[in-house]
């Protein structure tokens, strides 16, 4: 292994992989029902090391608008030939060569994040340490999606609750919403609840979401739409219950812009979603500078992103419970050696240099759909990628 310099390191090479990993149960949404994730994996490779990021990008464009197709081609056609053979002292050092690109932040993400993995094994230490991280646990929630009935998302409430789980988020669209809500409230009186609706509302629904403000939920996350800050700020004077923002929180500025209208009181900060750990660091210290509550989204990661969020939650404002519960609800397997599982509501933090995972290779094997080996200077060839869900998923 070699050690890191202040000269920095070369980026030799990289893998790029796409996986398809088969959900435990279904998982549904205001967007549709989920049975499987489709995940590009990138690895970088420099002096014997190895960085691992993944992409948090769907299938189709109904989260933010990059695909699996148009991340993978951006990142081998664009991204890698741009940065492979070319050495960067820091993270910083390799974001100025990402920035000339617009959009594509969670494209971007994979190679920034799996760079942080790289530089922090290189110093031997651990990512969240390298961040500037302050805690070795982090609290964590759970995130249920749509049941057949409320009784039915009572009982699952309940179940995580008694797991231990500090909160319990609903996924909720028009016309199910406050029944689900009561029903767990009145299961749950002091449990820490909250809703997500994936912007599935408009302001003409603002009467169903003041309904919700008898029920002492934490916030509402996203309701409205995915590129708005104004009518969440005209929707938010008009409840009692803090807005959360999702979706339309891409950057700093957006976070900024956000918090200074009113559009909400909490932020929701996915770091794929935002381009990287760098413009996420830049993002907490704003949340810390307003006063506002933050916590860690989750995008249905596998043990690499997964790993990479635990990290990003030990800095100091995330202080509310994130998404990132126990892997094995999950996956039967997930591609890492190391199980990242709750522990009396918390998230230990891997420990170890980097992310603290390591791949398992025989799960890894059996969940791969093709790879792709890129040295520096070497054509990009791109797969002509399927562009079509398979027919068992409901969008």
């Amino acid at each position: 292994m070699t050690p890191f310099s202040p000269a920095g390191l070369t980026l030799e090479s990289a893998e790029l992989r796409l996986l398809e990993m088969p959900l435990k149960f279904d998982f549904e949404t205001s967007f549709g029902v989920m049975r499987r994730r489709y995940v590009p994996l990138l690895t970088l490779r420099s002096g014997g090391l190895e960085g691992y990021a993944e992409g948090v990008m769907d299938f189709l464009p109904l989260y933010r608008e990059e695909t699996v197709a148009g991340a993978v081609a951006f990142v081998e056609g664009q991204l890698l030939p741009r940065l492979l053979g070319q050495r960067f002292a820091t993270p910083e050092a390799l974001a100025l060569e990402l920035a000339p690109y617009r959009g594509n932040r969670m494209a971007r993400a994979m190679v920034e994040m799996a760079f942080w993995d790289l530089w922090a094994k290189a110093l031997r230490l651990p990512l969240w340490q390298v961040l500037g991280g302050v805690r070795h646990k982090v609290p964590v929630g759970v995130s249920l999606g749509i049941q057949p009935g409320a009784e039915q998302t009572a009982d699952l409430a309940a179940r995580h609750a008694a797991e231990g789980y500090r909160r319990i988020k609903l996924k909720i669209k028009p016309g199910w919403d406050e029944q689900p809500v009561a029903a767990v409230r009145a299961a749950l009186p002091d449990t820490q609840l909250t809703v997500d609706a994936n912007s599935a509302y408009t302001l003409a629904d603002a009467s169903a979401l003041q309904r919700l403000d008898g029920y002492g939920l934490k916030y509402i996350e996203q309701p409205l739409a995915f590129d708005d800050l104004l009518d969440h700020a005209a929707l938010q004077k008009n409840l009692r219950t803090p807005l959360c923002l999702d979706e339309s929180i891409t950057s700093a500025r957006d976070t900024r812009q956000a918090l200074s209208i009113g559009a909400g009181r909490v932020i929701n900060l996915k770091v794929a979603r935002v381009g990287g750990h760098l413009e996420a660091r830049r993002i907490h210290d704003l949340t810390l500078a307003f006063d506002a509550s933050l916590w860690c989204g989750g995008m249905v990661e596998t043990g690499i992103g997964r790993a990479h969020n635990i990290h990003l939650s030990t800095l100091e404002n995330f202080t509310l419970p994130g998404d990132t519960s126990s892997a094995s609800r999950y996956w039967e397997r997930d591609i890492i050696q190391e199980p990242l599982e709750v522990e009396r509501g918390e998230m230990p933090v891997p420990p170890g240099p980097g992310i603290g995972v390591s791949l398992d290779p025989q799960a890894l094997a059996g969940v791969t759909r093709w790879t792709r080996e890129i040295q520096a200077g070497q054509t990009p060839f791109i797969d002509a990628l399927p562009h079509q869900p398979p027919a068992d998923e409901v969008y």
